[in-house]
C-alpha cells in the first residue's frame, strides 16, 4: 500500500532549532536546569556506552583555527556536529567557537532534527565538567578557580555552583575586560546560591587552596597555565581550553602527579593535555568509572584531572535534550530539508516540478 502524498510529505519535514529559539528555550527553562538536565542525559548515555559507534572526529587544520566533524551513532540515532575554533574570531566581529548539528533516523536515514549547537556546545561542555567532577572531585568541594573568562566561563560557574556546590569563584584571564564581564553577568545568580566571586591578580592567586581548578582558555598554542608547583592535596583539575593537537594548557608535570580522567582516549591522545605524553602513559576513560569497572577517586589527598576535550557523545545528549525541551515549549519550526517526491525513485521529477511551477507562475503574471 503506498503511502499518501501528504503524509508522506509530512514525514519529511526536519525539526529545526534556530540560535534565537534555543536561546528562549534556555531561559523559559532556566539555565541552571537545562545544565542539571543535560548533565544528568550526558551521564545516562555514557552509562550505556557500550551501545555507541565511536570515532575520534575529523579535523580540518589550519593556520588560523579548526573544523571539526563529531559523529557518533547507536541502533535508532546517528548524530553529528560541526564545530570550528579561531581564537582570532572576535577580532572579526565573529565568535570564536560556531556550531550546529542534527539527529537522524539510523533505520532510513531521514534527518529529524537540524539546530544549533553554538550556544548548545557550552552548555553541554559545563554540563560534561560538572557530570565528570560529581564523580572525581571532593565532595565538600565548594570553591573554584577559573581560568580563562571567556565565552565558556559563565556556563562552567553555573554548572559548578548549581551541580557541585561551588559557593567561591576565582577568576583570572589575561584580559581584564574578560573577567569583568565574567562578573558582570554572574551578578544575578550570586544571591541564589549564597555565593561570592573575587578577580585574582595571576593565575598562581586564582589557583592556592582551591578545591577545584577549571582551565578554559582559548590560545592555540602550547600554554603552561598551571605548574605542577601549584598544586595542592586533594585538588581536582578540569582542563576545558586544551582540545585540538597543538593546544594545552597544563605543564606535563601535572599529569604526573594526577590521577588523569578522559572520555575517549584515542581522541584524547591526539587532542587533549595527554598529546604531551607517552603513548603508554595510563588514563582511565570516565565511563568505567560510571560503571564501577574502575575507580574515580580513592582518597582526599588524590589529585584528580579530567583532560576534557569534547566527545560527539555529549552532543549526541544534548541534542535530544534540546529537541525535548523545545518540543514540549512549542519552538521548533520545521524545514524542507529532504524534497518530497510522488516517486521517492524518480528524483528528477523535482526539477519538472519546479519547472511547471514557473511557467504557471509566468503565464499568470502575462495573463494580468
Amino acid at each position: 500500500m503506498s503511502i499518501p502524498q501528504t503524509q508522506a510529505a509530512a514525514q519529511l519535514q526536519t525539526d529545526f532549532l534556530s540560535a534565537s529559539d534555543a536561546a528562549r528555550l534556555v531561559m523559559r527553562t532556566g539555565i541552571t536546569q537545562v545544565l542539571r538536565l543535560m548533565s544528568e542525559a550526558i551521564e545516562a548515555d555514557f552509562m550505556r556506552w557500550q551501545d555507541f559507534d565511536k570515532s575520534a572526529r575529523t579535523a580540518a587544520h589550519s593556520a588560523s583555527g579548526v573544523i571539526e566533524l563529531m559523529p557518533v551513532a547507536d541502533a535508532q540515532d546517528y548524530a553529528f556536529k560541526y564545530v570550528n575554533g579561531h581564537p582570532h574570531n572576535p577580532q572579526r566581529g565573529l565568535p570564536t567557537v560556531m556550531a550546529f548539528g542534527a539527529l537522524a533516523d539510523v533505520a532510513t536515514g531521514m534527518p529529524r532534527f537540524v539546530s544549533e549547537l553554538t550556544l548548545t556546545t557550552a552548555l553541554r561542555t559545563a554540563a560534561t565538567s560538572a557530570m565528570a567532577a560529581k564523580h572525581l572531585a571532593r565532595k565538600d568541594s565548594r570553591s573554584m578557580a577559573l581560568i580563562g573568562n571567556g565565552s565558556q566561563s559563565e556556563f562552567q560557574a553555573l554548572a559548578f555552583m548549581e551541580l557541585l556546590g561551588v559557593r567561591e569563584l576565582r577568576l583570572f584571564d589575561i584580559d581584564p575586560a574578560a573577567s569583568q564581564k565574567l562578573l558582570r553577568n554572574l551578578q544575578p545568580f550570586l544571591a541564589q546560591f549564597s555565593a561570592r566571586v573575587s578577580i585574582a591578580a595571576s593565575a598562581a592567586d586564582a589557583v592556592k587552596d582551591a578545591d577545584i581548578v577549571t582551565t578554559a582558555t582559548a590560545d592555540k598554542t602550547r600554554a603552561t597555565i598551571i605548574q605542577a608547583p601549584l598544586l595542592q592535596s586533594g585538588m581536582h583539575l578540569n582542563a576545558v581550553g586544551g582540545d585540538c593537537p597543538g593546544k594545552t594548557e597544563l605543564a606535563a608535570a601535572v599529569l604526573h602527579r594526577a590521577s588523569v580522567f578522559v572520555e575517549y582516549e584515542p581522541q584524547t591522545r591526539m587532542e587533549g593535555e595527554l598529546q604531551q605524553m607517552p603513548t603508554d602513559f595510563a588514563v582511565t576513560e570516565l565511563w568505567r568509572v560510571l560503571q564501577k569497572q574502575a575507580p574515580g577517586r580513592t582518597s582526599a589527598e588524590e589529585i584528580t584531572l579530567f583532560d576534557s576535550v569534547g566527545f560527539a557523545l555529549e552532543d549526541y545528549s544534548a541534542l535530544r535534550t534540546m529537541h525535548r525541551l523545545a518540543r514540549q515549549a512549542g519552538l521548533l519550526s520545521q524545514i524542507e530539508l529532504i524534497p518530497s517526491l510522488p516517486d521517492p525513485k524518480d528524483l528528477f521529477a523535482l526539477l519538472m516540478q519546479s519547472h511547471r511551477a514557473q511557467v504557471i507562475q509566468l503565464s499568470g503574471r502575462q495573463t494580468a
